[in-house]
């Protein structure tokens, strides 16, 4: 077993935050020459994808799979922290065991600490003592064996079978952890047996304590109504390897097998691809100053209550960033506001103001001078403030601009576009052609850059974190959409693997639309339907071009948006019809309006709301506009005839609102004489899921809107700055949603579609379909894709992998499972099964 030494205890630490506290535990490791810096990246990089929190104030912070190489011989190093470091929400961690494992050694150890976790009192002794002797002793003590207990559980437990671990990497956290997941779907009693000990096989941290390293033999032994089914899935999931390591990280990052040696900033995945080429900064508008004044003091007077109310901007800004992500991450702020405070800066603008020039001119060619001549420096850390100094002095330039100008953004070459985030209009100035890559430092999962980016099939990462922000335009950058990071400044041998790996994943996309036209048919028969949302007429032909089988969700939106006046009938008319046309039968969900508070629509008069989103939307809009329902139900209703047309309603949370709009589009129909059609609703908010069964009795259909069913069980708005990184469309609270409406829809006969971002994720789409979701509505680029992974995976192993994500605490936990084969059959009960 691997020793602990006093070199790798460390007492009375302090630390900020999780981050801070992995790199103080890591450079213990580092320091006493058991692996590379490097690994410390890669501890932090698992974060994203796994809870490395054990319970009871221990953490045990590990590196990814594929970074092993960065490990010279396994090591464990013991960080005490007696004031505690938040680790997740609700987690309070008090010693930090980070571990460099090239195999199994440290599994001994792993599992001393198991029995530590059952004693709140030690853990709290060592968490505050003074000597490292009682760490070392306390977690390497040898553990006595209880032959007695093994003995009296096999007897009684009558049922069992001998499996051995398939992986090389033991029975640690993530494959004990899904053994406990699947075990937990039976109501049958576990317990595994390895060597002198015993452990019930519903317990992650009993598991733990069993110390059973790779290919160790295990006896499972299950009693209770559905023993034999439990056994049989249980021996099937060990044999072919649980949730191995190198498949778990694999599937975190969705197919990306990238490995660079360049600093990478980790973000979320949030739209898949890789991207290579020049980091550029967003710009949202044009400076405009004059270029002289005619009033000395004044202009004085402007220039110095601008750099005033820059300094109380950027120290609001470092008060929001220190407390969203720690003091270092703020500090930058602080640096700008040094700049500010520079006399030579303000005196050349002064000299300017007194030479005739306006305040604005002279701040920009103070600034622009200043960036110029630092910039020119040989020490390479001094030339990135010439990047800061141009931030903060556009700062001051906004408060003295004459007027601030759209631009729209034009490159000479393809670009990866940074930004804090992006908003509608700031997507629709941007030329798809010319950015490869986004990367936003706000931003989650479902946030609009997310969907942007899948429905442009532009590779992107949200949530990267204020750093990111304070790269210099021009860095060459690698962006990694599967996995979530950007490389900076990559060496020769990086671009060569990151191009190499670029061609693959192009190669792979054109398989995939060569393919387009396949159903999804899984491997073992099960058809899901993969259907395209689209937001205007053009996009309906090209859905069908890139393989949908129909539109799942048409956002009538657009043609109520951007105009002094609603639609006509007509004109409405004339844009679903040609829609029909373009997709020659197949089937067309138009969503009735679903505008709200924030959005502008000047003919509507509508009053700003404090929360739009809690406000008159949706179906609430069209009640309140008959006039507008109507006409569009008309309109609706005439299509029909061209093509197969449903209606499906916004934003119902009410039996009642279902019922009033069913009536109001059954008087339209029959003041037309329309043929009838399948009328279904978005099941968006929670009080919808709550009341499904009642609401199945008058709808024909539902399609879960999961961006915002998300942020209305989590109540975190999807745009918050903070708070967009936690809206997770694959939280098990979401799924637990999803799994209640499709089981209410079945009992009625009625089927469940998605049509939220989820739909087009990888993960996403396997868990819903292994949920019983019928139909995946999803962005156009996303649909070969989609439909070729589903081809690939049989419904059995989807429903397992649906069942652990409905068991798991937290979206991380849900994002690291992978799918498991289908359990094989149950051999007959006898002598060791």
């Amino acid at each position: 077993m691997i020793k602990l030494t006093p070199a790798t205890v460390r007492l009375a630490a302090q630390a900020r935050d999780k981050t801070e506290a992995i790199r103080i535990a890591g450079s213990l490791l580092v320091d006493s020459g058991n692996m590379q810096s490097g690994y410390i990246d890669s501890m932090l990089l698992r974060e994203k994808v796994a809870n490395t929190y054990l319970g009871n104030g221990i953490a045990i912070p590990h590196g990814l799979p594929k970074d092993r190489d960065l490990i010279a011989h396994t090591g464990i190093s013991v960080t005490q922290f007696p004031e505690g470091v938040s680790w997740n929400q609700g987690e309070t961690v008090y010693l930090v065991v980070a571990i460099a494992a090239r195999s199994d050694e440290h599994i001994e150890l792993l599992a001393n600490l198991t029995d530590v976790l059952d004693d709140p009192a030690t853990v709290q002794r060592l968490a505050r003592t003074v000597r490292v002797e009682d760490i070392i002793e306390r977690l390497t003590q040898a553990r006595g064996e209880t032959v007695p207990a093994v003995a009296q559980a096999e007897a009684d437990f009558d049922l069992w079978v001998d499996v051995a671990l398939s992986g090389a990497a033991g029975l640690h956290a993530r494959p004990a952890t899904a053994f406990v997941e699947l075990a937990k779907q039976f109501q049958a009693e576990i317990r595994v047996r390895h060597i002198g000990k015993v452990a019930n096989g519903k317990s992650l941290v009993s598991l733990l304590k069993l110390g059973a390293d790779g290919h160790a033999s295990l006896r499972i032994m299950a009693r209770g109504a559905d023993a034999e089914a439990a056994l049989a899935a249980l021996a099937a999931a060990v044999r072919e390897g649980l949730e191995d390591e190198e498949e778990a990280a694999g599937s975190a990052g969705a197919g990306s097998n990238l490995k660079l040696q360049a600093r990478a900033i980790a973000g979320i995945a949030a739209a898949p691809g890789l991207a290579i080429g020049p980091l550029r900064h967003f710009r949202r508008e044009k400076i405009v100053v004059a270029v002289t004044a005619n009033d000395v003091q004044a202009e004085t007077t402007r220039m110095q209550q601008a750099i005033a109310a820059a300094k109380l901007q950027l120290r609001q800004l470092h008060d929001e960033v220190k407390a969203r992500s720690g003091t270092a991450s703020a500090a930058i702020f602080r640096a700008h506001e040094e700049f500010l405070d520079d006399p030579d800066l303000v005196d050349a603008a002064q000299h300017l103001i007194d030479a005739g020039h306006s305040a604005g001119w002279a701040w920009r060619q103070s600034v622009d001078d200043r960036a110029k001549e630092v910039g020119a420096l040989d020490d390479a850390r001094l030339k990135e403030r010439a990047a800061d100094l141009r931030d903060v002095g556009r700062r001051v330039l906004r408060l003295l601009a004459d007027t601030l100008e759209e631009e729209p953004e034009s490159f000479e070459q393809p670009v990866i576009l940074i930004a804090e985030d992006l908003s509608p209009s700031d997507t629709a100035r941007l030329d798809p052609t010319r950015i490869i890559g986004l990367c936003t430092a706000a931003g989650g999962p479902t946030s609009h850059t997310a969907i942007i980016a899948r429905s442009l099939g532009i590779p992107a990462i949200v949530g990267a974190g204020p750093a990111l922000l304070n790269l210099a335009d021009d860095t060459s950058c690698v962006l990694d959409g599967d996995a979530g990071n950007l490389y900076l400044e990559p060496d020769a041998a990086d671009l060569a693997q990151a191009q190499q790996a670029h061609q693959a994943w192009q190669a792979a996309r054109e398989a995939e639309r060569l393919a387009c036209y396949q159903p999804a048919i899984t491997t073992d028969g099960q058809r899901i339907e993969v259907v395209a949302n689209i937001g205007n007429a053009l996009e309906a032909e090209q859905a069908v071009n890139a393989g949908a089988e129909g539109i799942g969700l048409l956002r009538s939106e657009f043609l109520f948006l951007q105009r002094a006046e609603p639609p006509s009938e007509d004109e409405q008319f004339a844009a679903y019809s040609a829609m029909t046309r373009a997709l020659n039968g197949l089937p067309l969900i138009i969503r009735t309006l679903d505008i709200g508070g924030d959005k502008e629509v000047p003919y509507l008069s509508m009053p700003a709301e404090a929360n739009p989103f809690l406000g008159v939307r949706g179906i609430r809009l069209c009640f309140a506009r008959p006039d507008l329902f109507n006409t569009q139900l008309r309109a609706i209703y005439r299509a029909a005839v061209t093509g197969p047309v449903k209606i499906m309603f916004p934003m119902i949370a009410t039996v009642e609102e279902l019922l009033t709009a069913r009536d109001m589009a059954e008087a339209v129909r029959v003041e037309l004489n329309a043929p009838k059609v399948e009328i279904g609703i978005m099941i968006e908010v929670p009080s919808a899921v709550l009341m499904a069964a009642e609401l199945a009795q008058h709808a024909d259909f539902f399609s879960v809107g999961t961006n915002d069913l998300t942020q209305y069980t989590l109540a975190m708005d999807r745009l918050h700055p903070s708070l967009a990184r936690q809206a997770d469309a694959l939280h098990p609270a979401v799924l637990r949603m999803i799994d209640l409406t499709v089981r209410a829809a079945k009992a009625a006969g009625r089927w469940v579609g998605v049509c939220g971002g989820m739909a087009g994720d990888p993960k996403g789409a396997a868990i819903l379909a292994g949920l019983g979701v019928a139909e995946l509505s999803m962005s156009i680029p996303s649909v070969a894709a989609i439909k070729a992974r589903l081809r690939k995976q049989s419904m059995a192993d989807m429903r397992a992998l649906a069942q652990r994500a409905l068991a798991c605490r937290n979206a991380a936990e849900v994002r690291a499972l992978s799918i498991s084969l289908s359990p094989t059959p149950l051999p007959p009960a006898g002598e060791g099964l």
